[in-house]
């Protein structure tokens, strides 16, 4: 009877941990946090954050489950020092302020074999909007030294002036020196925890 028994809990524990979901912890010298925005309506500048940490979690057939990400402002790079210092100041991000973008999904919806759509909650200077994300997995494979890593891309847009990033001036052909529409891309690689 206590064989049956240790044999019942056995099985259960391998049905129950077959169910369990599985956490991912970004890889940040593979991944890479990028924006771009128009200048003076007729280029394009780009930019990217050095500072950032995320995670992820993946249900048992591999699909998404759930993002969370921290993005640090105070590490915003465009490679040019005077831009950044602008966009550090309370005319944009207040980083001194507001250090930390906050990034949290609330619906992920697969429109596809790899492909979602991912509902989530950005805040920025302490301002909290919903934002879509286009994400797609790009494949989970072992790495030479044993480990499980997964490569995954996202991208969206955000208007600027909705989180109070709404510096702007006017140019005498119209528009703005700054576009209000920001595109971001995410480039991630996920390490699996191990249990």
């Amino acid at each position: 009877m206590k064989s049956i028994i240790l044999s019942v809990i056995f099985v259960l524990g391998i049905s129950l941990n077959s169910f369990a979901q599985l956490s991912w912890d970004i890889d940040k010298t593979h991944s890479a946090v990028k924006f771009g925005v128009t200048h003076l309506v007729i280029s394009t500048v780009e930019g990217n954050f050095k500072d950032f940490n995320a995670n992820i979690s993946t249900k048992p057939d591999g699909s998404l489950e759930k993002i969370e990400a921290d993005i640090k402002t105070t590490s915003v790079n465009t490679e040019n020092e005077q831009r950044d210092t602008h966009l550090k100041s309370d005319d944009f991000f207040s980083a001194a302020k507001f250090p930390d973008m906050i990034f949290v999904s609330k619906s992920i919806k697969k429109v596809g074999k790899d492909n979602y759509k991912v509902t989530g909650d950005l805040t920025i200077r302490g301002v909290t909007k919903s934002v879509v994300l286009d994400t797609k997995n790009n494949g989970t494979i072992k790495d030479p030294w044993g480990n499980t890593r997964s490569g995954w891309t996202a991208s969206g847009k955000i208007n600027r002036f909705d989180f109070g990033l709404a510096w702007n001036k006017a140019i005498e052909a119209g528009g703005l020196v700054v576009g209000k529409e920001v595109s971001i891309t995410i480039n991630a690689e996920f390490s699996a925890k191990k249990s």
